[in-house]
């Protein structure tokens, strides 16, 4: 690859290189109580109705809506149904049953009296024999009774394919009785850092140290485009470390990850170690994001990101997020058009990833600066604002293309 390659040529030489390792993902059935993140690789359906039986909406008198139309009237009360209670019961015309929420409705019942529309008469709570009770307000037919298969029909899809299952998702599962899903197995990424600079331990940073930002900013990422961290390390700038960490690494992922130690100057650790291995360093015509390099090691893609932190996320959702939500099943990340809210200069001959902030859906504004140190910046924006390298002085008004972050 020659220097000053294309944002474009770039995302498709990544694109080549990570595809054998991104191919088809095999797929696992794992419990419900381990599925939470994981994307699920089927149509689930239901294997009953929900509800699977007429149940009560409401505690109270289970009724005929004719014996109730005109009231105030009293019913004898010929039965107490709590919930959980698995023996058919019959509803006799001219009575009512007591009924709490979730029991069974009785057949022969077709609505439901709060107990707040009623007063026992005759009995007490705790003993219905020979009880009576008065219906103060009139039901119609329907009313507080779940019908069965109101929610979903047995056959019906649960969860559709290519979902990241959610707690909310799990509990409809749940409730169908579902008790294992099919889901993807996911790419396995492994995250280097590197630099001498680098806080490891918790410990705290001396003159001259900083805390290691991209390991945790990569690790997140990785895990919300569908992927799952396999191996995370830091290593100094001595290159018999960076390769005991790298060789970790590969061992245990699909697709290694590493920011710094590609630049020019003295030091790069992850140049010095793959450039004999085959490396592809080059410089991209993009800011921030300018220094990437490419390899395999032990036939293990790895992408190598530029250290400073903004330019770590933006080069990762640039060029890696998309391929790792496609081979996780995902949707793709969310590009549009958005109304520049003010002017932007930009820099001639690169493409500029600028930190941006959605003030209406279609209206964005920069924040920050385009430096690639600015991480608390970064913070601030929600998309980055995609300008084409040919741009100079975008005016107010201007279309551009925003990347949700």
């Amino acid at each position: 690859m020659t220097s000053r390659t294309t944002v474009d040529q770039h995302a498709a030489h990544i694109a080549a290189l990570l595809a054998p390792a991104l191919a088809a993902r095999a797929t696992e059935l794992v419990p419900l109580e381990n599925a939470l993140g994981r994307v699920v690789a089927d149509d689930v359906p239901s294997p009953v109705d929900l509800p699977f039986f007429r149940n009560s909406q409401m505690d109270g008198f289970a009724v005929r809506a004719a014996d109730v139309a005109t009231v105030p009237v009293a019913l004898e009360v010929s039965g107490d149904i709590p919930a959980g209670h698995t023996i058919p019961v019959v509803l006799i015309s001219g009575t009512a049953i007591r009924i709490m929420t979730g029991a069974p409705v009785p057949e022969g019942a077709d609505a439901i009296v709060p107990v707040e529309d009623t007063e026992l008469i005759l009995g007490r709570d705790d003993d219905l024999t020979g009880a009576v009770v008065e219906i103060k307000r009139s039901r119609l037919p329907g009313e507080y009774v779940r019908e069965r298969g109101s929610d979903l029909r047995q056959g019906e899809v649960i969860v559709p394919a290519a979902t990241r299952l959610g707690p909310r998702h799990l509990a409809a599962l749940a409730a169908a009785g579902v008790a294992q899903v099919t889901v993807r197995e996911p790419v396995r990424v492994g995250i280097l850092t590197t630099g001498s600079e680098l806080v490891r331990d918790d410990r705290p940073a001396e003159f001259g140290q900083i805390f290691d930002a991209n390991g945790i900013a990569l690790a997140a990422l990785v895990e919300q485009a569908g992927a799952s961290v396999s191996y995370r390390g830091t290593s100094d700038d001595d290159p018999a470390a960076f390769r005991k960490v790298l060789d970790a690494a590969v061992a245990a992922s699909d697709l290694v990850l590493t920011s710094g130690g590609i630049s020019k100057g003295a030091f790069e650790v992850v140049r010095d170690v793959l450039e004999p291995l085959g490396a592809e360093v080059t410089t991209i015509a993009m800011q921030p994001g300018g220094p990437q390099a490419t390899a395999v090691v032990h036939d293990v893609p790895v992408v190598c990101f530029p250290g400073n932190p903004v330019s770590t996320q933006v080069s990762f959702t640039v060029f890696v997020r998309g391929l790792l939500l496609q081979a996780a099943g995902l949707p793709a990340a969310v590009t549009a058009q958005a109304a520049l809210a003010a002017p932007i200069h930009s820099i001639a001959g690169k493409r500029q990833f600028l930190r941006g902030r959605l003030t209406e859906p279609s209206l964005v504004e920069q924040v920050s600066g385009p430096s690639s140190h600015l991480v608390a910046g970064m913070a601030r924006a929600d998309v980055l604002i995609d300008v084409p390298a040919d741009a100079v002085d975008l005016t107010a008004g201007t279309d551009v293309t925003v990347w949700t972050l």
